[in-house]
Order: structure tokens, then C-alpha cells, then sequence
């Protein structure tokens, strides 16, 4: 039985998804913020003002506000560009891990869905079919190709997989703190595994076939599967 307690709680969560609800509808409801919000999540990869400007033909200042609005609804999230060159690092923008789903984005399962349509669908296996939208993904990205460690963390840290990175003396060191695909993966962790770890590979081979990728799989539920990157020649930083 509840207790008023739980009552209140649960009425006071409630209320907050609804005032999140009304800050992000509100926010959405703006047209250039919400073409700049849609092409952020088509990108698949954080996205730099000069493009936003470039997109829709507005001075710098403008986007800025629009972003920070996004930002402000939680609908974006910002990082510092990682530079290996000289120069005063730039915001990257990209869509926040806990809004796809929603406001006609395409959720995580609805990716896993389609994929796995296409396995059954082609008869191929689960990590050639990720290879291929791997490749997809780059070949449908606007602006310019970031380095592919870069994309590799992008990658994961958009989709939800919360990575913790590390060098070692075999290469770079990805820890999945999180599995944004868990309730599947528990039912069928070879194919959803083998899937993503295919898309990573399309990724790879479009920006550099020198790079190879090592998964070792853990327990979905418990998280921390771990990525061995080698033939990578430079990197972002450490955490």
C-alpha cells in the first residue's frame, strides 16, 4: 500500500516531468531553434557553431542565444573541442543522452529495431549489418570528419553508453559504464553486442582501416564492457 509519503513523492515527480516537458516544448516551439535541434540530432556527432551559422544564414551571436535556450531546456548538452593543434578550444553542441525518443528523435530500441529488421532481413550476421550502417552514418554526416578516436567516443557518449577512457601500453581503453540497450541485450547479448561493435568498425574504416577494435563483454545489467583500441596513432585526452 502507498503511504502519503511515496504519494507525495511520486505527485512531486511528476509535476517536475511536466515542467521539463513544458521548458522543452517551449523551447522547440521557436522554428530556428528547432531546425538547429534537428540538424544536431541528424549529425549523430557533436556540431560546431560555424555550422549552425553556415545553416541558417544568422550571425554567430543569434545561434549562441538559440543553443543556450536548448541548453537551458536540457535538450543539448556542450563539451570543449579537443585540439591537438594550437588555439583556443570551441564549444561542441550536441543532442543530451536522455532526450532521443522524444520530440520525433529517433530513440535507442528504434535504431536496435531497425537493425535488427535488416539482420533478419538479409540473413547476414549482426556485425556486418552494424559495419554497414557504420559506414552509412559517416557517409551521411555533414561538416568535417572529425579524427576517429574522436568519433568513436562521440559515438558512444551520444548513444548513452557513458565511456570512461584510458591509455594503455596496447592502445586506448573505452569502459561502457552504462548500456543504454539493456533490457534486449539481457535476451540477446551476442547479436546486440556483435551489432554495435560492427557499427563502431563502419565508423572506423571510413575515417582510418589502420584502427582495429577489441570488445570484451560483460554482463549487460552490471555494465562495464570494455573497447581495446589499437593502430590508432593520437588521441583525445584521458579522463
Amino acid at each position: 500500500m502507498m503511504t502519503e509519503k511515496s504519494k507525495l513523492r511520486k505527485a512531486s515527480d511528476a509535476d517536475a516531468q511536466i515542467d521539463a516537458t513544458l521548458r522543452e516544448a517551449k523551447a522547440l516551439g521557436d522554428p530556428t531553434r528547432y531546425r538547429m535541434f534537428r540538424y544536431i540530432d541528424e549529425a549523430k556527432r557533436p556540431v560546431y557553431v560555424d555550422e549552425l551559422t553556415e545553416l541558417l544564414h544568422v550571425n554567430h551571436n543569434a545561434v549562441r542565444q538559440h543553443l543556450a535556450v536548448l541548453k537551458d531546456a536540457q535538450l543539448v548538452v556542450d563539451q570543449l573541442e579537443i585540439r591537438s593543434k594550437p588555439g583556443r578550444p570551441r564549444l561542441l553542441y550536441s543532442i543530451n543522452p536522455k532526450v532521443p525518443g522524444t520530440w520525433n528523435t529517433e530513440g535507442p530500441y528504434q535504431t536496435v529495431a531497425i537493425l535488427m529488421a535488416e539482420i533478419l532481413k538479409s540473413r547476414r550476421s549482426a556485425r556486418d549489418v552494424g559495419r554497414e550502417a557504420g559506414k552509412r552514418r559517416l557517409q551521411r554526416s555533414k561538416g568535417p570528419k572529425p579524427s576517429a578516436l574522436k568519433a568513436l567516443r562521440d559515438s558512444l557518449e551520444i548513444e548513452g553508453f557513458s565511456p570512461r577512457q584510458s591509455r594503455s601500453d596496447k592502445g586506448w581503453e573505452f569502459v561502457l559504464e552504462r548500456c543504454p540497450y539493456v533490457e534486449v541485450a539481457s535476451v540477446d547479448p551476442g547479436t546486440v553486442c556483435q551489432l554495435h561493435l560492427g557499427l563502431l568498425e563502419g565508423m572506423m574504416q571510413e575515417l582510418d582501416p589502420r584502427i582495429k577494435l577489441h570488445l570484451t563483454v560483460h554482463e549487460p545489467r552490471r555494465a562495464g564492457c570494455g573497447i581495446r583500441v589499437s593502430g590508432a596513432e593520437e588521441g583525445p585526452r584521458e579522463d
